[in-house]
């Protein structure tokens, strides 16, 4: 029998997306010419774009000290993995929604292939850089073990959280650096016709509207709403700020539906706003204003039953020409008011409207405020001082409202949860109109201060305290909607924690060689599950954390089937051909139209079943079969 080794999942599908890689894969696509033996050929670029580059020395640029670095980071793949946490989560078997404990940079790197493009919103409340928010240096050389050290889940000492003080010299470069690589890495998973908001006060708008422009691009900017937070600013400063602010992008303006993006359009919207008191055949309407800001014609229009002369406002132009005017007078689609002796004014029509949505205002003032967000907590957790600053869940469910469809399965992100009020929101939208959305919540389980009241309450963490907070809140939803026959609410959440990866490296120390030579075949670290192993390859194969698995025993080996078939993973010990055989005719009953086997390499009795076990994968068409 030929000597045959079963593939191993290679360096790059046990890490996280190298967007580096992928980056420079696109740039040979479109230019193979720069290609070299050591890499790219930038001299060849630049003469292939021409009069693109910019050679300036001076020229107009937004930077700072560790933007490089802040960028790169942003392309390092992860090590890490995400670990389940079944205990903890809630509807474990049914729910679609996640609940990730963790640092969301290294969260984001590890959702790149799972959910590329998949994003429809994002909301995050990110640290404003008061003084008083916990700004923590990212480690570039490993992120994971800084952050198990700064979150208290290993013995070293590390480095530990701070507050970024205004005294500091890196007061704006400390928080810069923090946000900008989240965001580049969050574009990455929206949608085309994705957006984001991004909750912000005064002290870093400035900086974040700069990062924003440079990481979504000018023309993708949409707003900077304006949203009354509270009703007075008790005497702070010579102006007291009331409001903060969400900046709000597309992903992509040209892909952006705005017939989709506002308030769905209601009835009482349309009772209270359409009519037809003058019997028009052609239904119900209501008025549009006949001019706009934009350049366009400009002429005097005259009321044909006084006579009286009318230009556009100041700086407004008429939104038709003028021969278009005469003829729409003539068809009583342009009147002059009710009385007809006002100035001209548009009939717009019910059955002419194309649109879905009402458009979104840039000034809210009616969603909801600080206080309400605070009281609305202490009421759910029984207890009023567990977190400072909630945002108010009417405010999110106003966002996710006016960003998402009811009748798709929208996936929402926020990774910066809190107190997982976003969570709540996408809950409480379904309720209402019945929708399918999804939430993915990140927060990192940042140690929570043994002094304070959520400590001597129960909580150890913030992520305890948003968890809790959703667990509490689906199930008052669940309670009230059941009065109302809306059903099958998805009101549940799967938790998993960051970690590092469940595959250990081989580190050999010269002192125990002998003991790791021994051990080198076996990858998988003694203290992880087969679950643990089994969702770190769903990350890496870049499949969906949600798909369904379904655990068989064949042969008395667990096989655990994801996706109906389309991978079928079995990491126990003594594997023979026989449980190949089993396996091969699990696939033929499912019939998936494609089907991954894997294996833990050092599973099988012997190498003879390991080639065995392959020959027979082949012969039920299973050919993409690897181990770990």
């Amino acid at each position: 029998m030929s000597k045959m080794t079963l593939e191993k999942l290679s360096t790059q599908d046990t890490q996280s997306l190298d967007i580096r890689a992928e980056n420079i894969a696109k740039l040979k696509a479109l230019f193979p010419e720069i290609l070299t033996e050591k890499g790219i050929d930038f001299t060849v670029l630049k003469q292939l774009l021409g009069e693109e580059i910019e050679e300036a020395e001076e020229r107009y640029s937004f930077t700072w000290n560790g933007k490089a670095q802040a960028r790169r980071l942003a392309q390092t793949p992860s090590t890490g993995t995400l670990r389940p946490c079944k205990e903890e989560s809630k509807d474990w078997d049914s729910t679609q929604n996640l609940f990730i404990e963790g640092d969301n940079l290294e969260v984001l790197k590890l959702l790149q292939k799972s959910y590329h493009q998949q994003v429809k919103m994002i909301y995050i409340d990110p640290p404003y850089n008061t003084g008083k928010d916990f700004i923590y240096p990212d480690d570039f050389s490993d992120n994971i073990k800084n952050y198990l050290e700064l979150t208290g889940q290993t013995d070293e000492v590390g480095i530990k959280f701070s507050a970024n003080s205004e005294t500091s010299g890196r007061y704006h470069t400390n928080w810069l650096n923090m946000i900008y690589p989240r965001l580049k890495l969050a574009r990455n998973l929206l949608r085309d016709d994705g957006v984001i908001f991004i909750s912000i006060d005064d002290d870093e708008v400035c900086n974040l509207r700069k990062v924003s422009d440079e990481i979504f691009g000018e023309e993708n900017f949409l707003a900077q709403i304006v949203w009354k937070k509270k009703t007075n600013g008790n005497n702070q400063g010579a102006m007291p700020a009331v409001h903060d602010l969400i900046l709000v992008y597309s992903k992509s303006i040209e892909s952006l539906d705005e017939s989709n993006f506002g308030y769905p359009i209601t009835q009482s919207y349309i009772d209270k706003t359409f009519s037809n008191q003058d019997d028009d055949p052609r239904g119900p309407w209501t008025t549009m204003d006949l001019s706009a800001n934009h350049k366009g014609p400009y002429f005097e229009i005259v009321n044909p039953n006084t006579g009286d002369v009318f230009l556009p406002a100041k700086g407004r132009y008429w939104v038709f020409n003028e021969a278009e005017v005469k003829n729409r007078i003539a068809d009583g689609r342009i009147i002059f008011g009710k009385t007809g002796k006002s100035g001209p004014i548009q009939k717009s029509f019910l059955k002419d409207k194309q649109t879905k949505r009402i458009k979104a205002e840039s000034w809210w003032d009616k969603h909801g405020l600080n206080a309400d967000g605070t009281k609305e907590l202490a009421e759910l957790l029984e207890h009023p001082k567990l977190f400072d600053h909630s945002k108010p869940s009417s405010l999110i469910q106003n966002i996710i409202e006016i960003s998402t469809d009811k009748d798709e399965c929208h996936l929402i992100l926020d990774f910066f949860s809190g107190s997982g009020t976003s969570g709540h929101a996408a809950i409480l939208q379904n309720s209402k109109d019945g929708g399918n959305r999804r939430f993915i919540c990140v927060q990192l389980d940042e140690l929570i201060d043994k002094s304070s009241d959520a400590f001597k309450a129960g909580y150890v963490t913030i992520a305890d305290i948003g968890k809790e907070r959703i667990r509490r809140a689906g199930e008052k939803i669940v309670t009230n909607i059941n009065k109302s026959g809306i059903k099958n609410i998805d009101a549940g959440f799967k938790v998993f924690k960051l970690d590092s990866s469940n595959i250990k490296p081989w580190d050999a120390d010269f002192d125990t060689l002998s003991e790791d030579l021994l051990s080198a075949n076996e990858v998988i670290k003694p203290e992880r599950t087969q679950e643990d192993v089994l969702f770190e390859i769903l990350l890496k194969y870049g499949l969906d954390l949600n798909l369904p698995v379904n655990v068989h025993t064949l042969e008395g080996k667990t096989v655990f089937e994801v996706g109906a078939g389309a991978l079928l993973v079995c990491l126990d010990k003594d594997v023979t051909e026989s449980v190949a055989e089993a396996i091969g005719q699990l696939k033929a009953k499912l019939t998936p139209a494609v089907c991954r086997v894997v294996f833990r390499d050092a599973g099988f009795a012997d190498d003879a079943a390991k080639v065995n076990a392959v020959q027979v994968l082949k012969q039920f068409g299973i050919d993409d079969v690897k181990s770990l």
